[in-house]
C-alpha cells in the first residue's frame, strides 16, 4: 500500500535539540536520542470514516516529532499501519450496503489527500492488514506453539498471564482494565476465557464475514492488537524509539501489543517510549465515530479552509491536552496565518536567529507548539510595529515555520 507524497524539509542553520517526550509508561518525560536513524510507529485509522479532527490532532503530533528529529539531522523511520479488516468498517459497510474493500479503499484514498493537504510527513511503510497477514498469521502460531495462546471456538485468544511485565504501559488497575476491554473492542464477559482481558489473536472465519487462509490456525482474520506487533517488528525491530497514538490506545492496544512482542521475542522494551495525544471534543464531548460528533478535515477545506490554517488551528494545542474544536479556535488560526504571511512578506525584519532557537528549544521540550506559535508571533508583533535591518529574517521565520511547524507561509 503507497502512503501519500512528502513535502520538502527546508534544512535549517545549526542544529535541532534533544527530544524529550512524556512516556505514558513511566508518567514522565523521558529523553529520546535515537541513534542515527530514529524509529516511530504510529497506529493508522480503520478506514470507515476519515480524517476526524482528532485523527488529525494525533498525527499532527507525530509529525512534530519528526521534524525535531530531522533537525537534528536525523534519518526517520517511520511506519504506519491500516486497519482496512475489523469489526467496525465491516458493520459500517453493512449498514450502507457497501464492499466493505471499496468502503475501506475510498476512505483511505480521503485520507491521503487530507495528510497531503495538512503537509504531514508519509511514512517509509504504510502497511495494510490485509497485505499484511501472510506475516501476521506465523506470528500467531508462534505464540500458540509457544503457549501464550489457546483456543477457544476456533478462536485464539492471547494469555496475558504469559507476560509477567502485563501492565505496565497503561499502568491501570484491573476493575479500569477490564471496563475499557469491554468499551474498546474486547470481550471480557466471553465464557471459557482464562483470564477477562485475553484478547483475540485470531478470529475463525464468521459466516459473511471475510476470511483468509491462517494456516494452522484455520481460515479466519487476525485480532487487532497482533496486526500491528507483526508490522512493527517487521519493519521496526524490537525497543524502537516511539510507540504513538491517541490516549485511548493506552489500553488496551498498547498494553496488549507490548505484551505480544515481548513474549514472541523474550526481549523488552517493544518501544523505549509510549507517547500518546489526547482527545478533541465537539460540543462537550469526545469527537467518536460512535458518536457521530465528527468534524472532517475534507470538510473543512471543501467549506474554503486553508489547510495552513487547520494545521496551526492543531497546533495551538499542547498535543497532550484534551480540548474542543470550535468555529472559534478555526478564526484564530485564519487570522494568525495571516499575520505570520504579512510578516514574511516584508523585504527586511528583525533578526529571527533567537527565534528559531527558541521554536527548536519549545519543540524539544514535550512538543510544546503553543510555545512556539507564541514566540512566532511576538516576532511578527514586532516586525509589524518597528520593522527591523535584516533582510535574511523574513525568509528565515518562513523556512523556519515551515521545517518544524509544518505550515507554508
Amino acid at each position: 500500500m503507497h502512503a501519500w507524497p512528502a513535502s520538502d524539509v527546508p534544512a535549517l542553520p545549526g542544529t535541532g535539540r534533544v527530544l524529550r517526550l512524556h512516556d505514558t509508561s513511566t508518567d514522565g518525560l523521558v529523553t529520546i536520542d535515537p541513534g542515527p536513524v530514529a524509529r516511530l510507529y504510529v497506529c493508522g485509522i480503520t478506514p470507515y470514516d476519515a480524517t476526524h479532527l482528532g485523527h488529525a490532532a494525533t498525527y499532527n503530533a507525530f509529525d512534530l516529532v519528526q521534524r525535531v528529529w530531522l533537525d537534528t539531522k536525523r534519518q526517520v523511520h517511520y511506519v504506519q499501519n491500516v486497519t482496512d479488516v475489523d469489526d467496525p468498517l465491516l458493520e459500517r459497510a453493512a449498514a450502507k450496503g457497501e464492499d466493505w474493500a471499496a468502503l475501506a479503499e475510498r476512505e483511505i484514498a480521503l485520507f491521503r489527500e487530507d495528510m497531503t493537504a495538512l503537509r504531514l510527513l508519509p511514512p517509509a511503510q504504510y502497511v495494510g492488514v490485509v497485505e499484511a497477514i501472510p506475516g501476521i498469521v506465523p506470528v500467531v502460531e508462534r505464540l500458540r506453539d509457544a503457549g501464550a495462546a489457546y483456543e477457544l471456538d476456533g478462536d485464539i485468544y492471547f494469555s496475558v498471564e504469559s507476560d509477567p511485565r502485563f501492565g505496565e504501559v497503561a499502568r491501570l488497575d484491573a476493575e479500569t482494565m477490564r471496563a475499557l476491554s469491554a468499551e474498546r473492542g474486547g470481550d471480557p464477559d466471553r465464557e471459557g476465557k482464562k483470564n477477562p482481558l485475553d484478547p483475540k489473536l485470531w478470529l475463525a472465519a464468521r459466516p459473511g464475514e471475510p476470511s483468509w487462509d491462517g494456516g494452522s490456525l484455520g481460515r479466519g482474520r487476525p485480532g487487532w492488537h497482533i496486526e500491528c506487533v507483526a508490522i512493527a517488528l517487521d519493519h521496526l525491530g524490537m525497543g524502537f524509539d516511539v510507540q504513538g497514538g491517541g490516549s485511548d490506545l493506552a489500553f488496551p492496544h498498547h498494553e496488549m501489543g507490548a505484551s505480544h512482542a515481548q513474549v514472541l521475542t523474550g526481549e523488552h522494551p517493544y518501544a523505549k517510549a509510549y507517547v500518546h495525544a489526547g482527545m478533541v471534543a465537539l460540543d462537550g464531548e469526545k469527537m467518536s465515530k460512535s458518536k457521530g460528533n465528527l468534524v472532517f478535515v475534507s470538510e473543512l477545506r471543501r467549506a474554503g479552509a486553508d489547510p495552513a490554517a487547520i494545521r496551526l488551528a492543531l497546533l495551538a494545542h499542547h498535543y497532550r491536552a484534551d480540548w474542543e474544536w470550535t468555529d472559534a479556535v478555526l478564526e484564530a488560526a485564519v487570522e494568525r496565518l495571516a499575520r505570520w504571511r504579512a510578516a514574511v512578506s516584508r523585504p527586511d525584519g528583525p533578526s529571527a536567529d533567537a527565534l528559531v532557537e527558541t521554536v527548536r528549544e519549545a519543540l524539544a521540550d514535550d512538543l510544546d507548539a503553543p510555545r512556539a506559535l507564541a514566540a512566532v508571533d511576538a516576532w511578527a508583533v514586532a516586525q509589524q510595529a518597528a520593522g527591523g535591518t535584516d533582510p535574511g529574517a523574513p525568509g528565515l521565520v518562513s523556512r523556519m515555520v515551515d521545517a518544524l511547524l509544518g505550515v507554508a507561509l
